[in-house]
């Protein structure tokens, strides 16, 4: 993402932001904002523990990273969980995120390893993930649907997004499975047509497929660390429901139950996906949360302080991520630009 990509996508940013402030605003309105307040009041120095439970998610999706690394490549933690916060925080504070987050994870720590190997584990760690979140979320969605009373609308969006994930996961099976490689094969079909033939030359085509045979590669050369792997995504989803089960422990009048906790951090994994355009998934979270509280008899005030004590810890995690940045002389606008030339060197 050049210095142009970022120009473009700032007015984007600006009006997302400014959508989801108007959003905000309307839900706290609608809460009440002395509700709202006074469930923030309640939570109080239980906010250390919502800290603790979210330092523990950073901290095996970290681990996860580190063990999709193959020999001889191998980072210590604290490199790589440094430029996890980074990365993370690039992700929280740019619209399309994830595009900007994942390079530049990569690329923090390509004074340890090789760039391509820090982008091929980096692409294995967000299939185990992605498979990971999928199964999640199809569990919390089946939880919410066969156990509450929902709208019809609502009921209709939870049958979708079932029968979307299990095409989703039964197509990646498949294309795993026969090793599918999309992006050499559309360079080639490009370098055939005659279409930017400098750009393409052999050497980054031949580049790009190493890329794919690195991901690929991974599942048959590492079998024995499938399981190690898809228990720290577990561990990861089960401190984000015990953080769910902690907020609501201190700010709300009904006890909660584990099942609510579930499907509510569920329906925050959709939400991390569907708007990760929204920086900080400022008013989508509050929205989202406190329309679902309110079905499961908790009030849209709940909800809507349940998202603001996560934008909270958010924030935290995002400014230690920035601050970290800043201590190493770097602006985001640099970073960004920094990222996406060190991975066309390498890869394109």
């Amino acid at each position: 993402m050049s210095k142009n990509s970022v120009s473009t996508l700032a007015p984007l940013s600006i009006a997302f932001s400014l959508g989801g402030v108007v959003l905000f605003f309307f839900f706290v309105r609608k809460a009440g904002l002395g509700q709202v307040l006074d469930g923030l009041q309640s939570l109080g120095a239980g906010f250390l523990l919502i800290l603790l439970l979210s330092g523990v998610r950073l901290t095996v999706r970290t681990l996860c990273w580190m063990r999709c690394f193959e020999a001889p490549h191998q980072l210590r933690f604290r490199d790589a969980f440094r430029a996890y916060l980074i990365g993370d925080a690039m992700g929280n504070l740019m619209p399309l995120g994830i595009v900007v987050s994942e390079p530049v994870k990569a690329m923090m720590v390509r004074e340890r390893v090789p760039l391509v190997a820090a982008l091929s584990a980096v692409a294995v760690e967000n299939i185990f993930y992605s498979f990971s979140v999928a199964i999640f979320i199809f569990t919390g969605t089946a939880t919410l649907l066969l156990s509450f009373a929902v709208p019809d609308a609502l009921r209709v969006t939870g049958i979708a997004i079932l029968t979307g994930i299990v095409g989703i996961i039964a197509v990646s099976y498949f294309v795993i499975g026969r090793q599918w490689k999309f992006a050499s094969a559309l360079l080639e079909i490009i370098h055939r047509r005659g279409l930017a033939n400098k750009l393409l030359s052999a050497e980054r085509r031949s580049r790009v497929a190493n890329l794919e045979d690195g991901i690929y590669g991974f599942y048959q050369r590492n079998r024995s660390r499938f399981l190690p792997i898809l228990l720290f995504e577990c561990i990861f989803h089960l401190a984000g429901v015990a953080e769910v089960y902690v907020t609501l422990l201190f700010i709300s009048d009904m006890p909660p139950t584990i099942l609510a906790a579930i499907i509510l951090e569920s329906v925050n994994r959709i939400i991390n996906v569907v708007f990760k355009f929204v920086p900080l998934r400022v008013g989508v979270d509050e929205a989202g949360t406190g329309l679902l509280t309110n079905v499961l008899k908790f009030g849209t005030a709940t909800g809507v302080t349940l998202a603001i004590v996560r934008k909270a810890r958010l924030i935290f995690w995002t400014g230690a991520g920035v601050g970290l940045l800043l201590h190493r002389g770097l602006s985001l606008r640099s970073v960004v630009k920094e990222a996406e030339d060190s991975v066309a060197q390498q890869v394109y």
